[in-house]
């Protein structure tokens, strides 16, 4: 990929530029060397990938920072600083967050190895320029003590998520193999002994498209070249095909099913472009390489950074003589994860995703433009319908998604109670009068240009329900009967007629409308209105039967 190379060389070339203006040279400041971010906070887990970077430049001959005796003294200034911001026992912290932390002195650790082995690889080259050999000999017994004295931490390090034992584990083998060390091994084995959590999917446990599939992913790749047992490439090659399927229209990834902070957010796969393209040609896959040249074209097209590969590059040579330029990604497909209960459809411009035991339980995507749909039921202690199943029907036919909302009253206790305060009774022993129920059967099926909802509600009667859809912020809303600018936080109930939510060139339809009432705030406990969408709710009361059509169209202006 050598014309990609030449683009991460000159981002990395403009990366270090600006690098340098946010490097604290105050010698009197204790943060001499750090770098600020974006909220003024200095650490040392930022200074590590800003020296990797740099380092990248210094002995790359292609960078035009090569040999740089000015890059080359900001990099000794920094390792001063990172070892300086080592805590005692060798650990790092996340000054905002974690202290003495076991996972994020992996981050660390996994940011300054790439730098390191290159160094250490050049170290052993006869040819190396004396020039290079000079700067080698200074910077690496840094970054060596500072390697080893966070991976002794690491060893009896806790972590608090999943990801972080992947991240500990495969920086302690990757210590293991450069060391020797036995106690770095013995240290990765207490974590690797749980098992990778990948299902069959390619899911991870914490579902995280946006993020941390990332992480599990690179530490998969770092176990299997630290230990040469290619196994630990499956779950990476499971997660990557999955990723196919997460693409939406406009390029970014579908993340609404995440357990964590990227849920909701619109993240653009740039990140995945080193994992699809070493993957792609270790395996000679194909589609994943199709995936890391739409990856690299995009990132170009739109702007989308970083593009902070440069080191890798270096360190598997083979990354940038390889030749490939068919850049594709999948955009016709029905799939369904059974293990990880959604439904990912895409046709061209526009996608739908059916997700199981949540709320909001569909999203449906043209273009750019959002619409996520929820149901609103206040029943008991239920609020909302969310899908205790998610079934697909024989050939064709659509999924459905049902619940049984369970009524409940508790009943007197039979014997007096040794308190009369409330807080303080045992309530698990109190018998319970069941009923009455409420049921809800879904059918999502597809039509030309979208999909079909139908939704039945069963069981108890009078019960006012709402059917919210929530469109992106920024979009115009019309009907027959209104015209309505779809500002963040506002929302309107369509009695009738067809809604058409419309933003750029891209258009949704939703209808037929339906309004028997105007109690849409729910009772207490219900999720407030999103502050972030503009809001179309279709009402009634049980017991009822309704189709709503969402529909991809051109906008009309």
């Amino acid at each position: 990929m050598k014309k990609h190379y030449e683009k991460i060389i000159l981002y990395s070339d403009r990366k270090t530029e600006e690098i340098l203006n946010q490097q604290v040279m105050d010698e009197t400041s204790e943060f001499y060397g750090g770098f600020r971010d974006h909220d003024g906070l200095v650490e040392p887990k930022l200074a590590i990938f800003q020296v990797t970077t740099m380092t990248a430049c210094l002995f790359n001959s292609k960078s035009r920072f090569y040999g740089d005796e000015n890059i080359y003294n900001r990099i000794s200034i920094a390792l001063s600083y990172i070892a300086n911001g080592q805590r005692e026992n060798g650990f790092f912290d996340l000054i905002n967050c974690n202290f003495y932390s076991g996972a994020d002195t992996a981050f660390c650790i996994d940011g300054l190895l790439p730098a390191y082995i290159y160094l250490n690889r050049l170290s052993g080259n006869e040819n190396c320029p004396s020039m290079e050999r000079t700067m080698i000999s200074a910077l690496m017994p840094v970054m060596e003590s500072i390697l080893i004295k966070g991976g002794k931490a690491m060893i009896n390090g806790g972590f608090h998520t999943p990801n972080h034992r992947w991240a500990i584990a495969s920086a302690l083998m990757m210590l293991y193999r450069l060391t020797s060390d036995e106690s770095m091994k013995k240290g990765a084995e207490k974590f690797l002994i749980e098992g990778c959590d990948c299902n069959e999917d390619g899911e991870y446990a914490e579902r995280s498209a946006g993020g941390y599939n990332l992480v599990n992913n690179n530490a998969m790749i770092m176990l299997a070249m630290a230990t040469g047992d290619d196994s630990w490439y499956e779950p990476v090659k499971r997660n990557l095909t999955m990723m196919l399927h997460y693409m939406e229209p406009d390029g970014s990834i579908f993340t609404n099913n995440s357990t964590r902070q990227d849920r909701g957010t619109r993240v653009y796969p740039t990140g995945y472009y080193l994992e699809y393209l070493y993957m792609g040609i270790k395996f000679h896959n194909e589609t994943f390489l199709q995936a890391a040249c739409f990856i690299m074209d995009q990132a170009v097209a739109k702007g989308i950074g970083p593009l902070d590969w440069l080191i890798h590059f270096m360190l598997l040579p083979e990354l940038g003589e390889f030749e490939y330029e068919d850049s594709k990604i999948l955009t016709n497909y029905c799939h369904h994860y059974t293990d990880s209960g959604i439904v990912r459809l895409r046709r061209e411009a526009y996608s739908c995703s059916i997700l199981k035991s949540s709320p909001s339980f569909l999203y449906f995507v043209h273009g750019d433009l959002c619409v996520s749909m929820k149901i609103g039921a206040s029943f008991c202690e239920h609020r909302y319908f969310v899908p205790e199943n998610l079934i697909q029907l024989p050939g064709d036919e659509g999924f459905v998604l049902n619940q049984k909302m369970a009524g409940w009253y508790y009943l007197p206790f039979q014997e007096p109670q040794d308190t009369a305060d409330w807080w303080k009774m045992d309530h698990s022993k109190r018998e319970k009068l069941h009923g009455p129920d409420m049921n809800f059967v879904l059918t999502v099926t597809e039509a030309a240009d979208g999909v079909d909802i139908t939704i039945e509600t069963a069981g108890i009667d009078r019960a006012p329900l709402r059917v919210e859809l929530a469109f992106d912020a920024g979009c115009r809303v019309e009907s027959p009967y209104f015209i309505s600018e779809g500002n963040a936080g506002g929302g309107i109930v369509a009695r009738e007629g067809t809604v058409t939510a419309s933003k750029g060139k891209y258009a949704i339809t939703a209808g037929p409308g339906f309004g028997a009432h105007n109690y849409v705030a729910g009772k207490f406990g219900s999720q407030g209105r999103s502050q972030d969408c503009y809001t179309v709710y279709f009402t009634d009361f049980t017991c009822f039967k309704h189709t709503i059509s969402l529909r991809a169209v051109p906008a009309a202006y």
